[in-house]
């Protein structure tokens, strides 16, 4: 009773001590006592051989495994044709039959096998009566202490139906900690302060006991709940086939920053990524957490919680596609945002950048015909040298920028290229073609004696504004060396982002999103030339700015596109004229120009009403 104590106070310290629990630890009724007995059986039978019942006493020695072994697992058949004890399931009275003469040491060990066993599940009946069942088989039963009696009352985990399994589930944990006991004792210490060096010796056991040698993964879902048992901060209560399912859900794959095959290195990417950008949550069976895994919903943005929901918010923009854009920069450290002009690239860029960076570590070029190497990466400028006109070595904001992220190396920094492909891209970048793919090399640079590489903190974003004729696209070996990243008006989630900015912002302006659609379906056969959605995302928009920007902005802008072509095709795109159309087309009208493009259209309204 006295080490029982002193071993509550010391876990209610150890729980007092400001360590920090991930959230795959459960709380809430009885999780503390749950957490309480998992940390003693681990500190009294795994780093010890103490039993958990009575401390001091080598319950879990390897003797006693190696009795229980010879008993259980080495004779699976013994006792099942033998009659069974009245009501008792089939598993307790065939082990009655196999323990029966055992030493009391054997008897209380395997009553501390199902206790551990039972610890976390969820649904086992009678978990205190049977393990007191067997126990009291015993000539010196051994009861369950008060403390740990609490630990019983809640689970975490549902293993299913099937009581034909506990055999094996039971089974693998004994001989998982008969291998235990074989190591040295600093080796345990070594596996007990690593999870995934644990996980390796979990997962790399094979069986020789009869019970389990042809029937090696049967038991399976006890290595799981070992997992949690012993390491409940880093692995979660789940089955393995719902953690596979978890970790292969599609709206989860963008918080996978590192590539494993480990399911489990999975979920906790997850978690981080779900926590950093959502919300916390206990379990993956939470509403708005289930949804996403199993029936393929996205992930809901929580307003206050998470960088890029917030920033989800502020742009309109789904948090999943701001998400997505965030791992492919941690991916290929360069993305390109390419569309037509007004479709938010540049903003988009910024915001992104600053909110992943922070202010001050963000630097904004534009290129354009004129720029060259000597600009963007290092060259010579005019200047006084000790009084005297001359050329003076000055490094470009590509190398300013590289400096800055070097000596910030815990940092995000980020280079934004607005207008990329307007420069003669292999002219301004040389030899930064080769760094860009391999950002751990150095190469010399041109006009100076040193070598140079790309810091791995140093994000680049370039936008290309498509619907430009007089400018080339870029070159493949450039292409290759960046991510694309489409921002098209005909395509989610540029698709109803103006929609969903003035159904928040300028509900009554809603017939605006409708014209700019229609424009742009007249537009089809240039979808590059497409009308954005930032020439009305303005502060205060009504009707008359609505007009100006029409008049001065896209008209001048759609003339040029078809230019060369007959008046008609420009009348079609007046602003009352459009107007009109549109609201034709709401309200069932034969607007457009067959039966197909109007359904067409329906369904865009129907879906930007919903977006909104």
């Amino acid at each position: 009773a006295i080490l029982d104590g002193l071993f509550w106070m010391g876990y209610l310290a150890w729980r007092g001590s400001g360590r920090a629990a991930m959230g795959s630890r459960r709380t809430g009724q009885d999780s503390e006592n749950v957490y309480a007995a998992a940390k003693a059986w681990v500190d009294r039978a795994l780093r010890a051989d103490d039993s958990l019942f009575t401390p001091c006493n080598p319950i879990w020695s390897s003797e006693n495994l190696a009795e229980l072994r010879e008993r259980f697992l080495d004779r699976p058949d013994y006792g099942a044709d033998l009659p069974r004890t009245g009501s008792l399931p089939i598993f307790f009275s065939q082990l009655r039959y196999q323990l029966e003469d055992s030493p009391t040491e054997v008897f209380q060990l395997m009553a501390e096998v199902l206790y551990v066993h039972y610890l976390i599940l969820v649904g086992a009946r009678n978990k205190r009566a049977r393990i007191e069942l067997v126990s009291g088989w015993s000539l010196e039963p051994v009861g369950i202490p008060p403390a740990f009696i609490e630990g019983l009352q809640s689970g975490f985990i549902n293993v299913g139906a099937g009581a034909a399994k506990i055999p094996f589930q039971v089974g693998t944990l004994i001989e998982v900690i008969e291998q235990w006991k074989e190591l040295e004792s600093q080796e345990r210490d070594r596996l007990l302060n690593d999870p995934w060096a644990f996980k390796d010796f979990l997962f790399t056991r094979h069986f020789t006991s009869q019970l389990l040698v042809n029937n090696q993964n049967s038991g399976g879902i006890e290595k799981h709940i070992l997992l949690h048992i012993v390491f409940p901060d880093e692995f979660e209560t789940i089955g393995p086939t719902r953690k596979l399912q978890i970790a292969n859900a599609q709206n989860f794959a963008h918080f996978i920053k590192e590539p494993t095959s480990d399911v489990d290195w999975k979920l906790q990417q997850i978690r981080r990524g779900v926590e950093e950008t959502h919300r916390s949550f206990e379990h993956f069976w939470e509403p708005g957490i289930k949804e996403v895994w199993e029936e393929g919903k996205p992930l809901d943005c929580k307003k206050g919680n998470g960088t890029m929901c917030a920033l989800a918010e502020k742009l309109y923009l789904p948090v999943d596609f701001l998400q997505e854009i965030s791992t492919l920069l941690e991916e290929k450290k360069q993305v390109i945002f390419q569309g037509p002009p007004g479709t938010g690239k540049t903003f988009v860029a910024q915001e992104i950048a600053e909110r992943l960076a922070g202010s001050g570590r963000v630097t904004l070029v534009q290129f354009h015909p004129s720029y060259a190497y000597e600009d963007f990466v290092q060259g010579y400028r005019p200047a006084l040298i000790d009084g005297q006109p001359g050329f003076k070595l000055t490094d470009g904001p590509l190398l300013k920028a590289a400096r800055s992220a070097a000596a910030d190396h815990d940092t995000k920094h980020f280079l934004i290229i607005d207008e990329i492909n307007r420069g003669n891209l292999a002219k301004v970048f040389g030899e930064l073609y080769f760094l860009l793919e391999y950002r751990e090399k150095e190469i010399n640079l041109q006009y100076a004696d040193e070598t140079f590489r790309l810091p791995p903190n140093l994000y680049v974003i370039g936008t290309m504004n498509t619907a430009d004729r007089s400018i080339a696209l870029v070159d493949l070996a450039l292409r290759r060396r960046f991510y694309f990243v489409e921002f098209h008006p005909d395509e989610d989630p540029i698709k109803g982002l103006l929609r969903r900015y003035l159904a928040k912002n300028a509900p009554d302006m809603g017939w605006v999103a409708d014209v700019v659609d229609r424009a742009n379906e007249l537009l089809r056969n240039d979808r590059h030339a497409a009308i954005g959605p930032s020439h009305f995302m303005k502060p205060g928009i009504d009707e008359d700015g609505v007009r100006r920007v029409w008049k001065y902005g896209v008209q001048p802008y759609i003339e040029e596109r078809l230019f060369g072509q007959n008046d008609a095709s420009f009348a079609d795109f007046d602003l009352d004229r459009l107007r009109s159309t549109a609201a034709r087309t709401s309200a069932g009208g034969d607007g457009l120009d067959d039966g197909a493009e109007n359904g067409d259209a329906q369904q865009a309204n129907k879906n930007g009403a919903s977006d909104a």
